[in-house]
């Protein structure tokens, strides 16, 4: 089965270059401030798409568990060395396009900062609505084809591409911006409800983060969030939606191995070996090293 590039961080220092030593504290606490507003109170099984290092991971501790998903294996090590290995926590490597778990699964799922590396965003869309559950919650952030400083720069005739058309755009390799109307239409054909819009990173301006400190910065852009519901005119958009349907008592297993089915066949009831999982159906094998389930490719 052929599925569309991914953006790999196997072996970036990702989380240390960018977060930590790179000037964003400020974007951090104002989407801490977003993802407070949007995430329900509690609940049992939270997915979390493009984890990286953990970043947010704590921020979802009114869930009982909580599954990382990164491509990168990089990224969850490191993350295991942020959280920790416990059984609250269930590290999986995976292609987004081919999620190993179950239909119907969680009853809430995050992906902050990784749709941007999507080709095929509907279709990763659409992978994340199959594993969850009737009323199910899901917290997307996008980066924002229709942000002012685009659109400047479109007047200006310093920017050949236009942030009004629908389309993506591929501003680098495997970055893309997408249209707020875009993200609403796909969110709704798939069987999403949009409960709330926050706009966030107002001031993600060099000047601006150079000289107001950034707790206060951030205070400032949570004051502004609440005016998504009316425009999306900033770099990034946070969007709660929820699966359309009563919610149903899924009974949720403790064991994290029957969590899983086999992206290659769709199986379940994966048999756990010594360092692999195997698919009884197609006799696929899949990696698990170090507390991490690997399903990107067979072995």
């Amino acid at each position: 089965m052929t599925t569309p590039p991914v953006c790999n961080y196997e072996g970036s220092d990702y989380q240390t270059s960018f977060w930590d030593q790179g000037g964003r504290e400020y974007e951090d606490r104002a989407e801490a401030i977003a993802l407070r507003r949007l995430l329900p109170k509690g609940g049992r099984l939270l997915l979390e798409l493009g984890a990286g290092a953990g970043r947010n991971t704590p921020r979802y501790a009114g869930f009982e568990r909580v599954v990382l998903l990164d491509y990168s294996t990089t990224q969850l090590e490191q993350a295991q060395v942020r959280l920790g290995r416990s059984d609250r926590y269930i590290y999986v490597a995976a292609d987004i396009y081919r999620l190993p778990f179950l239909d119907g699964l969680f009853d809430a799922a995050t992906m902050i900062r990784t749709l941007h590396h999507m080709t095929d965003a509907p279709s990763a869309l659409a992978q994340v609505r199959n594993v969850l559950q009737p009323g199910a919650v899901f917290i997307l952030e996008y980066a924002n084809k229709l942000n002012l400083k685009a659109i400047l720069r479109y007047w200006l005739g310093r920017q050949k591409w236009s942030p009004f058309t629908l389309e993506p755009v591929e501003f680098a390799v495997l970055n893309f911006d997408f249209h707020p109307k875009a993200i609403r239409a796909w969110l709704k054909d798939l069987g999403f409800s949009i409960e709330r819009t926050l706009t966030v990173s107002h001031f993600r301006v060099g000047w601006i983060k150079r000289h107001i400190p950034p707790r206060l910065l951030a205070a400032l852009d949570g004051l502004f969030q609440p005016t998504g519901a009316l425009f999306q005119l900033t770099p990034s958009v946070f969007v709660r939606s929820k699966v359309e349907g009563a919610r149903l008592k899924v009974n949720i297993p403790t064991d994290p191995v029957a969590l899983f089915q086999c992206p290659e066949c769709g199986s379940g009831d994966l048999l756990e070996k010594l360092d692999h999982l195997q698919c009884p159906r197609c006799e696929a094998n899949w990696a698990v090293k170090e507390g991490i389930y690997d399903f990107r490719a067979k072995v």
